[in-house]
């Protein structure tokens, strides 16, 4: 396989004091720190595809870290098919990479459930799941009763979601095949979409714990994006509460900032801009 000379001698220097004063700040482990750094410069094209990457001295160096968490850094990103290792050549980056961050978040009701409805979800059995959802001073009034389903989804074998889902139990009972052998906001939408009156969502960034590590097969501290819909039917009652873990290295937010009418005068886009 053709490569390119390594990157090393172009790549931008970060002076080693603060990069260590960085790591101290974090309890995330150090190997998967230096791993999240190669790989943000792998996503935005600093090492090229097909390129070799910087020797470990000159990595153990930059980052001024053991060689064994090099390494370990590497293996990571390794197992995550981002880089191939050549014997008495070094490391590349793969030629071969498909799109990490498939997962486009939409940001409106309909088009969530066009793109999850295919998603392959394998159902979990909970002990004493819990009864009611949990519902902010915002949010509608609850049902008389839920069914609680939580189910892991996949693409192409590998887990990106943890779905933890409460759905009223009268709306359930009408339709449990469906419910119990697909993901459930499509089956929601399809039968209940002119009942709809009310669908929120909030996203957080937070990280992995053990739990979750465990289940989403991502190392520990890993980024995460939590994900809360809450859907109300239109006498106000929450009839949908669905709150999901996706794994960070394939959730991407596209938001069309002119969308429904574009820029009015006076008017400030959100998301903090002015």
């Amino acid at each position: 396989m053709p490569v390119k000379p390594s990157a090393a001698a172009r790549t931008p220097a970060r002076p080693a004091q603060n990069l260590a004063r960085t790591f101290k700040r974090s309890r995330v482990p150090l190997y998967i720190q230096v791993a999240a750094l190669l790989r943000r410069r792998i996503e935005e094209g600093q090492f090229a595809a097909g390129e070799k990457m910087p020797t470990l001295d000159e990595l153990e160096q930059e980052f001024q870290v053991a060689r064994v968490t090099v390494r370990q850094a590497i293996d990571l990103l390794q197992k995550e098919g981002l880089v191939w290792r050549q014997q008495g050549k070094g490391t590349f980056v793969n030629q071969d990479m498909r799109e990490r961050r498939w997962l486009r978040l939409a940001i409106d009701m309909e088009s969530l459930a066009q793109s999850i409805d295919g998603n392959v979800p394998r159902f979990v059995a909970v002990k004493n799941p819990p009864p009611l959802p949990r519902l902010l001073p915002e949010d509608g009034r609850p049902s008389d009763a839920y069914h609680f389903l939580r189910s892991i989804q996949y693409r192409a074998g590998e887990p990106f979601a943890i779905a933890s889902v409460h759905v009223s139990q009268a709306i359930y009972e009408r339709f449990p095949e469906e419910f119990e052998t697909h993901t459930t906001l499509p089956v929601l939408v399809r039968h209940q979409r002119d009942d709809i009156g009310r669908a929120q969502t909030s996203v957080v960034i937070g990280s992995a714990d053990p739990e979750t590590a465990e289940q989403l097969r991502i190392p520990l501290n890993a980024p995460i994006a939590e994900a809360r819909y809450v859907i109300e039917n239109r006498d106000g009652e929450v009839i949908y509460v669905a709150e999901l873990v996706y794994r960070g290295d394939c959730v991407r937010f596209d938001i069309d900032l002119l969308k429904d009418g574009g820029l009015k005068d006076g008017a400030a886009v959100g998301f903090g801009l002015g």
